[in-house]
């Protein structure tokens, strides 16, 4: 019995080497693969977290510097955060918080340069549209009103879009061009909802143009009919 029992044990190691022989190796490289895979992963969530603290810190130092108005301070924490965590939100943030900073203390071509960054690499385009509406403004000051309407062409998202066609329409405005401003103003009068507080403000441009913003509106169906209704009884 026992020799039986030594045959069946002998047969099933030498069925298992059988098989290792034939897999083993293709057993070991999946195996390697799986685990090299998680542990890839949890670095990767390992490196996130940690840069995510250390983006969020170095913008919290963009953040104090631009409050204090230490412009020098500002520059150093941006060029530090753009360096190491340039694909950030925190990046982008700090971008325009530092744009604010230096405009506000008279360095318009530093203000710019943060700016042009954050519009070519962000990769939000909410904040890409905010930095090309920002440049066109600082453009518009110094009367650069070319320029600013290159940055307010081409596409930007929906919820940009009012804002952009108002800001082209303020470029031609200055460049004397009533117009082509007020088909701008439409444009963005348009573009914008109605309850938005920025209407009044596209409601005094138009007015101050000669258009009454109020015939831009259609008319309610329910008013239009009833209207139709009136005229037809009478």
């Amino acid at each position: 019995m026992a020799k039986h029992l030594d045959l069946e044990e002998q047969e099933q190691l030498d069925q298992i080497k059988h098989f290792w022989k034939e897999y083993g190796n293709l057993i070991s490289w999946l195996l390697i693969v799986v685990f090299g895979a998680i542990a890839a992963w949890n670095g990767w969530q390992y490196w996130q977290r940690t840069s995510a603290a250390q983006a969020a810190t170095l913008y919290d130092e963009v953040e104090r510097a631009a409050t204090a108005g230490d412009i020098t301070r500002v520059e150093r924490a941006f060029a530090d955060l753009k360096d190491k965590f340039g694909r950030t939100t925190y990046a982008q943030q700090a971008g325009m918080l530092a744009a604010k900073a230096l405009a506000d203390k008279g360095n318009v071509d530093g203000a710019k340069a943060a700016l042009a960054w954050v519009a070519e690499k962000s990769s939000d385009e909410g904040y890409a549209a905010l930095a090309r509406l920002r440049m066109a403004s600082l453009l518009v000051e110094s009367k650069s009103y070319d320029e600013a309407l290159k940055q307010l062409s081409g596409d930007f998202p929906d919820a940009f879009k009012g804002l952009a066609a108002d800001r082209r329409g303020d470029v031609l405005q200055a460049q004397g061009k009533r117009e082509e401003a007020r088909a701008e103003y439409i444009k963005a009068y348009k573009a914008l909802d109605d309850r938005s507080e920025y209407r009044r403000l596209l409601e005094v441009k138009l007015s101050a143009l000669g258009t009454d913003p109020k015939q831009l509106v259609p008319a309610p169906a329910n008013a239009a009919s009833a209207s139709a209704s009136g005229t037809a009884k009478s």
